[in-house]
């Protein structure tokens, strides 16, 4: 199997300690840089080019999904995977909005993590199931209020 790099970026170091840790024990898959915030995120994912980088959305200086937007705005062919604890559809859509390939919410990475890796780097998507369903509620209430606004056909009596 081809060796997996990939690139953490938290704040928080115990964070990143535990993810490190998570994903190396995996065979084949190393972390090859870590960052505290988005701008240096940004500046060592374009140096080193990891194939996937895990990036935090509430990080200092820059935040995640903006720093997503300029690493694949830059034409790095690292594919992002999104963590958080927040699940709001706002925060949803702006994770979508920014090119990642995926999001996991870190109360679901010890289940989710190693999936999600496994996806992204299959060039899949991977979405933890509570932001899936709330991705799927989404789309549904959307088609349904589009179905409320279209006129409907009355059919004409023959005589």
């Amino acid at each position: 199997m081809v060796p997996l790099r990939l690139f953490l970026a938290d704040d928080h170091e115990i964070v990143r300690f535990g993810l490190r840790n998570l994903l190396e024990s995996q065979f084949g898959w190393s972390v090859v840089g870590e960052a505290a915030d988005g701008k240096e995120a940004v500046e060592k994912i374009l140096l080193l080019e990891p194939d996937i980088a895990l990036l935090d959305i509430s990080m200092p200086s820059l935040n995640g999904l903006d720093a997503a937007r300029e690493i694949l705005g830059q034409g790095c062919r690292t594919k992002i995977l999104i963590l958080s604890v927040h699940d709001t559809q706002d925060v949803i859509q702006q994770v979508l909005d920014s090119g990642a390939r995926g999001f996991v919410l870190k109360s679901d990475a010890m289940r989710d993590l190693i999936a999600a890796v496994d996806a992204v780097r299959s060039n899949k998507t991977f979405f933890t199931p509570k932001i899936a369903q709330a991705v799927l509620e989404r789309h549904m209430k959307r088609m349904s209020d589009q179905a409320k606004q279209r006129p409907t056909l009355v059919k004409k009596k023959q005589a």
